[in-house]
C-alpha cells in the first residue's frame, strides 16, 4: 500500500508548533490515533526512536512504529513552524516529518513504505517545494506529484 493511500488530507499539517522531539511525538500520536489509541501510538513511535533516530538528514525525519493493537496502517505528514533537533546524523534540525504507525504483522509493507519515503525525500527539489508549499492541501498535492514521478522512474 503506497504512503499516499494512508495519508488523508486531515492528517497533513503546515506550521505545526512543537517545543521538542517529545512534543512532536505526542502531537503525531494524536494525529495518527484512532479513538483511544494515542498512548499506544506514542509508545510505539517513542520505542522506535529509542533504538536510534529516524532523522534522515537534510531536515527530514520519518518517525514510525509498529503495534499489535493497531488494526490498520496510518500516516501523517507535518511541516514544522520552526525546525527542531531530532538527532539526525548530519546534526541538521528537522522540519519535514512523515510519520507512520502500522500493525505489528506489517513487516514487509512497513519496510516498503520507509524505502518509498526515503527515496522521495532524497530529492532536494521535492523537499524544497514541500518547504515552500503555502498550505496543507498544496503540501499533499506536492507529495502526490513527487510520488507519481518516483513511480514512473523520473525525478520530480
Amino acid at each position: 500500500m503506497p504512503f499516499l493511500d494512508l495519508l488523508p488530507t486531515e492528517r497533513v499539517r503546515t506550521g505545526l508548533v512543537v517545543r521538542d522531539k517529545a512534543d512532536l511525538v505526542d502531537q503525531l500520536a494524536g494525529l495518527l490515533a484512532d479513538g483511544g489509541e494515542t498512548g499506544v501510538v506514542r509508545d510505539a513511535i517513542a520505542a522506535r526512536e529509542r533504538l536510534g533516530t529516524t532523522g534522515l538528514g537534510h531536515g527530514v525525519a520519518i518517525p514510525h512504529g509498529r503495534s499489535a493493537t493497531i488494526g490498520e496502517a496510518r500516516a501523517a505528514f507535518v511541516r514544522l513552524a520552526t525546525p527542531i533537533d531530532f538527532g539526525a546524523d548530519d546534526n541538521r534540525p528537522v522540519d519535514l516529518i512523515a510519520a507512520l504507525i502500522v500493525p505489528a504483522h506489517f513487516t514487509d509493507q512497513h519496510l516498503r513504505l520507509l524505502a518509498e519515503l526515503a527515496e522521495l525525500f532524497s530529492d532536494t527539489a521535492i523537499t524544497s517545494a514541500l518547504r515552500a508549499a503555502p498550505d496543507a492541501p498544496s503540501l499533499r498535492a506536492l507529495l502526490q506529484r513527487g510520488m507519481r514521478a518516483e513511480d514512473a522512474g523520473i525525478r520530480a
